[in-house]
């Protein structure tokens, strides 16, 4: 039976990237003076303004603008209001409980050395060859069929579509393609006009991207802007090690983890693997919110780069080794 899969990627200029990038940028200013720090950094962004909101529990106050600045540029007008956390969630992170009830999924595949879809892995680089000659905003996305690229849309700022479509071409010289591959270089005609000037943006508005790509469910919480006491996006990160270590000590095809947890609670409702097809519990790991932040050093300043080309598949961070 013929068997599609489609996935995008987006450039790390794209609206709600630098909405991503900013809020994840101000958790690592938190992190670099308060490795305690707790944070909710809320980031939206369009047409010169720039709105900062979320909760943040802390003993350093970090200035804000230059890293505002540093990321969309100066020619915005810029709005912060961060205000302490809510007390009735503090005192259940207090107590080492999660910070959020919620539901993780950890995916690890044996089809790319990375452990992730081939058709995110394929997105990914293309976007990533792609920006590497026109650093803006833009989108990639990438078909296969059968495993074999059949139809490529590249949409790049400032990127005129022959050269585009060249360098598309180029790019697919050594990948698995069809004959009559469809290429789509700006389908929509050539664009100059980007990232805040064109759109507005959202912190966590691309949480297919920054996970398995839509063929594999998530969870459905946002990363970006979170401190590891929020199992949003410490505990997401732990299934995806979980899975990459039971993909790889039972030489498996495809492993999915599901981890579950209740606000205030430090152990997850629900631990279980299931490996091509069979599900079993999870066993050998501190799955509490503290001992999760401990393992994959959690409290270190190093999020904004997670939130360029996605949170899997960079051998740099912990969850990925």
């Amino acid at each position: 039976m013929t068997s599609f899969r489609t996935a995008e990627s987006v450039s790390p200029k794209h609206p709600d990237k630098l909405c991503d990038r900013i809020s994840d940028a101000i958790l690592d200013a938190y992190l670099a003076e308060d490795p305690e720090a707790r944070t909710a950094v809320e980031t939206a962004g369009g047409h010169g303004r720039i709105f900062i909101t979320g909760e943040v529990r802390s003993s350093v106050h970090p200035e804000i603008e230059p890293i505002v600045r540093r990321i969309a540029g100066d020619d915005v007008d810029l709005e912060v209001h961060l205000v302490k956390q809510s007390p009735e969630i503090a005192r259940g992170v207090d107590t080492g409980g999660a910070g959020d009830q919620g539901i993780m999924v950890g995916y690890a595949t044996d089809e790319t050395p990375e452990l992730l879809p081939l058709e995110v892995v394929l997105a990914r680089q293309l976007n990533q060859y792609l920006y590497a000659k026109w650093p803006y905003d833009g989108k990639t996305q990438v078909t296969l069929q059968d495993g074999q690229i059949v139809a490529i849309v590249a949409s790049f700022q400032h990127a005129p579509h022959d050269k585009l479509e060249a360098a598309v071409q180029q790019w697919l010289a050594d990948k698995s393609a069809s004959e009559a591959v469809r290429i789509h270089a700006n389908p929509a005609g050539d664009w100059d006009q980007g990232g805040f000037d064109a759109d507005a943006g959202l912190t966590g508005r691309k949480l297919v991207v920054d996970n398995y790509g839509p063929r594999i469910p998530i969870g459905g919480g946002c990363y970006s802007g979170k401190d590891a006491s929020k199992v949003d996006r410490s505990a997401a990160y732990i299934a995806r090690k979980i899975a990459r270590d039971y993909l790889q000590k039972r030489e498996a095809h495809e492993v999915f983890c599901h981890l579950a947890y209740a606000i205030g609670y430090d152990q997850p409702l629900q631990a279980t693997v299931t490996i091509d097809g069979i599900q079993e519990a999870v066993e050998g790991y501190d799955l509490t919110p503290n001992g999760i932040k401990k393992y994959l050093d959690l409290t270190r300043p190093q999020f904004e780069k997670t939130a360029e080309y996605g949170h899997y598949g960079h051998p740099e961070f912990a969850w990925e080794r």
